[in-house]
Formats: structure tokens, sequence, C-alpha cells
């Protein structure tokens, strides 16, 4: 068995937990939509996949089934979760130049009746925008961009490369219809707006919930980050690094960090690159098939008989391995190398869930932290204060009989020298005026005594100052410590939650990627073995070799030809 199959740490049974932050009530319906785009079509780009194959995913292959909804926030809503198997098609790529000083590729997307265009960069700012809407959920890849080489190589065309918008065209299909089926994705407004033809993309990204996302998610409640009533609490959450080690870690997170590392270890090393090196080969093979046939073609006009005949068929084999070849690269492409490629970027996405999940515990030991140093400081704080009115009260109980001196023999003593026998303490003398200063340090000397005086005319009062900030910030440090416990709850139950449902979804996907594979070599051998067996069936029509047709003469000639052998035979013996 593989050995993925025992360590997964994704199977573990855990209770869904619905995600609250649905997003429809936060964004005005009635906005105002931007006119129309006009664009000029271009011709579409040759599709890669079989036309009487469906593309990869099948509409049916990890579709979960969703709760039954009353509520529609929009027609592409209800559109969604009607109950029907919907499928979101992109159907063209256009060449346009609105609101742009140079031309760009837009994306026709047609979702039941309604049909948008969007170019790249927009599906690039939903992937984004959905992230930070939802940073517990595992948000679909978009394809990758073109590399620095791409543009070197074909310059000002790369960005208009057939086979390029091709695969973006089915992988940018891949990405929506992974979106449409996800139970929590689907019913989010700003995913529906994004397929509405009739709303302008610049204006969802500046209206709410968008507008509303903070700067920093770490800061703000995981189940719903534009939540404008949040408590202040959050403002009192540290920013934790990454790499920042915890003290308590969770063993069920460890264990889906290790077996993701090794899943994208295990795509991205061996399989990505054994893959594109068989295709590669593929590729070679076919090119050389079609040299060959075009070869054996030619050389059959040379020749003529039954012997042209064969090699023109031999030739048309040729010719039929390499179209079939060609169709066998399509669709492994399609099939199989472009959805491994999508689990490679799934893996770094996993990645990046667990690394916020991570920092969210960082964050709770942190503010846990935190605030026991505060109330260790409070303490330390009120011990001070307390022992300064103990001291204060004895001071004052020793002025107090102090005030009231006595004679010898008991009774109370008057006149003036009775000040010097008391605690009295004279006010501060001030510099002496009879010291010669330097010339300019009559100034900072002066100012240097006044800040001395301010910083210790009343300690105490600093003191209780300190004390009520040290109260203030303890309260809303227990704040802060009960909003991350339940920040952490929530992210972990909801990753782990999507965690499972990944899971299930990769496991239908790579049933279907082999199932696509197998299919694809088994169409390659049929179409090759007709062909072939064409061509075989000419080519037995030529004689074995030239001396069996001479004897075939012979024999028909009669005895001469038995003469002359023997007689050749007598020579031959001599």
């Amino acid at each position: 068995m593989d050995p993925y199959e025992t360590e997964n740490p994704f199977e573990e049974d855990t209770d869904r937990v619905q995600s609250e932050a649905s997003s429809a009530y936060r964004v005005n319906l009635s906005a105002p939509s931007s006119p129309p785009s006009q664009s000029s079509r271009i011709p579409s780009s040759p599709s890669l996949g079989s036309a009487s194959r469906p593309a990869f995913p099948s509409s049916g292959s990890h579709r979960q089934p969703q709760a039954y909804k009353s509520d529609f926030c929009c027609t592409r809503d209800q559109w969604l979760h009607s109950g029907e198997e919907v499928e979101i098609v992109i159907t063209d790529a256009l060449k346009t130049s609105v609101n742009s000083s140079s031309t760009y590729i837009t994306y026709v997307i047609k979702s039941g009746t309604a049909e948008a265009q969007h170019r790249y960069s927009e599906f690039e700012s939903l992937r984004t925008s959905l992230a930070r809407l939802y940073p517990t959920l595992i948000i679909p890849p978009i394809p990758s961009k073109q590399t620095i080489g791409d543009y070197a190589v074909k310059q000002a065309k790369a960005k208009e490369d057939a086979a390029m918008i091709a695969r973006r065209k089915r992988m940018l299909q891949t990405f929506l219809n992974r979106i449409a089926r996800h139970p929590i994705l689907s019913n989010e407004h700003v995913f529906h707006r994004f397929l509405d033809g009739e709303v302008s993309w610049t204006e969802v990204l500046h209206s709410p919930p968008l507008s509303l996302l903070p700067t920093n998610i770490l800061k703000a409640p995981s189940h719903n980050p534009t939540d404008q009533n949040a408590s202040p609490g959050y403002t009192a959450l540290p920013n934790p690094s990454a790499t920042h080690a915890l003290r308590r870690p969770d063993q069920r997170f460890l264990d889906s960090e290790v077996f993701t590392n090794k899943f994208a270890a295990h795509l991205s090393g061996p399989m990505e690159k054994v893959t594109r090196r068989t295709m590669k080969r593929w590729s070679d093979s076919s090119h050389d098939h079609a040299e060959l046939g075009a070869a054996l073609n030619g050389f059959s006009l040379n020749e003529s008989g039954q012997l042209s005949s064969a090699i023109e068929k031999t030739g048309q084999a040729v010719d039929a391995t390499y179209m079939s070849t060609t169709l066998l690269l399509q669709e492994l492409e399609q099939n199989w190398a472009e959805p491994l490629h999508e689990y490679t970027q799934f893996a770094t996405i996993i990645k990046k869930l667990l690394v916020y999940r991570h920092q969210k515990h960082v964050q709770y030991e942190m503010t846990q932290e935190n605030l026991e140093a505060k109330r260790e400081q409070l303490e330390e704080l009120e011990k001070s204060e307390h022992a300064a009115r103990r001291l204060e009260e004895a001071l004052g109980r020793g002025r107090t009989s102090a005030d009231s001196p006595r004679t010898e023999d008991g009774t109370p003593s008057s006149g003036d020298n009775s000040r010097a026998d008391t605690g009295y303490l004279p006010p501060h003398p001030g510099p002496n005026p009879v010291r010669r200063r330097a010339p300019g340090m009559g100034f900072l000397s002066a100012l240097s005594y006044t800040l001395h005086g301010m910083m210790d005319v009343d300690p105490a009062t600093a003191r209780r100052n300190a004390i009520s900030k040290a109260r203030e910030q303890i309260s809303l440090l227990e704040d802060a410590l009960h909003l991350s416990a339940q920040d952490l709850k929530y992210s972990s139950s909801t990753i782990q939650a999507d965690l499972d449902r990944f899971q299930r979804q990769k496991v239908a996907d790579i049933r279907e990627m082999a199932i696509s594979m197998a299919k694809s070599h088994r169409d390659w051998c049929k179409k090759n073995l007709e062909a072939w067996e064409e061509a075989k069936r000419e080519v037995e029509k030529i004689p074995d070799h030239p001396n069996r047709m001479l004897e075939e003469i012979v024999e028909d000639s009669g005895g001469v030809a038995n003469g002359s052998r023997e007689s050749t035979s007598t020579i031959d013996g001599h």
C-alpha cells in the first residue's frame, strides 16, 4: 500500500464547521454597473483536448451534496444552487485594448445565461480576495504566470501564444468550477459578481466586503475578517513570525505539515520531472514519425506495382501513428500534466494555510505570555504601593508625635526652636548662587534641576498611574486572549474540515487522472493497431522472395527449366 495513504492525517473524522462569513448581506446589490466593454474578436486558440472527451475534472468527480437553500442573494447564486449539474465554461479568448494603452487577452465566461469577460489579472485578484476573505479555506489555484524565459524567447508574442492561451482557458475554467462546487465559496457574492457580466470588477474591488478587509488578517476575526464591530481586543494581539516556535504544538497539524511536505516534494520532484521528460520523448517520436511517413510516401512514388502500394500503406500507418501520438500528447497534457501541476500548487496553498494556523497558535501563546508578564508587573507595582502606604502611615504617625515636643517634666514646650527637633524638611534650596558656572551652563543646569524636580515631585502619583494603566492593559489582554482562543479553535476545526474535503477531492481527481491516462493509451493502441493491420495486409500481397517468383515461372514453362537446372547442376557438379 502507498505510504501516503497510511500516513495521511487528513482522513481524521472531525466535525464540519460551516463558515459564517457569507458576505452577501454586506454588498449593495443595487450598485450601478459599468457599460459593457467593447472588444475585437481574435481567432480562438486551438483546443488541446479531445472533442469527444470531457475536460478534467469532470463535473461530478468530487461534487458534494450541498445544503438546501431557499434564500438567494442573486441570480447567479440561484443558478449555482439549483440542484442541477452546472458547469462554468470559458468559451473563447478575445484580444482587446479597452481601458488600456496596450492590447491584452480577455477570457469569455459563460455561466448559465450570463456572460462575462475577464483578463488574467482579474482572475488573480479574485483568488487573492477570496484568500483574504476566507483565510481558513483552501482556495483553488490559477495557472502560473509566464516565466521571464518565456518573455525572453517569445518577446512581444508571449502573451498571445496560442498554446499558452489554450492552457489558461482550461485551467481557469477548472478554477471557476472548483469554486462553484465548494460548499462555502460557492455562496460568496463576490464570486457571483465575478460571473455577472453586467458588473465592473473594479467596482467590486472597491466596494464591500473587499473594501473592508484589514491590512493585517492576523489581527481580525478568522471567521469574518471584514467585521466592523470586532472587539478592540484584536488590536492587542501580537503579529508573530511564521518561523516562531510553539511551546505546545498540536501534533495533528504537525503530522499534516509533514505529510504536505512529502506530498509536495513527490509531486514537484520525480512525478513532474518524469512527466515532462516522457512527454518530450513522445513529442520527439511524433515528429520523427511525421518525417518518416512523408519519406515513405515519397518513396512509394518511385516504385510500381504491389511494392508501391505496400510502401504507401506503410507510410499511411506511420502517419496514423504520428496523428495518434499527437492526440495522446494533447490528452496527457490536459488530463495528466496540468492536473499534476495544479496539485503541486495545491500543496503550496495548504502549506500557507498551515502557516496561518501556526501563526494563530503562536499569537495565542504570545498573548498568554504578555498577560502573565503584565500581571506580574501589576503585582510588583501593587506591592510597591502597599509598602509606600505603610511607610507614609508610619511617617505620618511619627510626624504627629514629633509636632508636640515635651520638656523634661512632661509639659509641652513652646518657641521658635521647636522646629529644630521635628521631622520638618525644608524646601529645596536651589543651586548655590555663589558657585561660579561656566558660560552657558546656567540654563542647562536650571533645566536639569526643573526636570528632576518634575520627576521627583510625586512618585506616588506616577506609581498609581502605572497601576491604573497596567490594569487597563490586563483587561485588554484578557479580552485578546479570549478572542485568540476562539480564533484558534475556529481555525483548527475549519482548516481540518477543509483538509478532509480536499482529501476526498484529491482521491477522486487522481482516480480520474489514472483512468484518463489508461483510456488515452488504449485509444492510441487501437488506432495504431487498425492502421498497421491494414498495412500488414497490403505488405502480405508482396511475394516472400524473388527466387520464389522465379520458381513459379519455371514450373509453368514445363521441363525446360528442369533440363536447364539439371545441366547446371551437372556442370556445377564437375
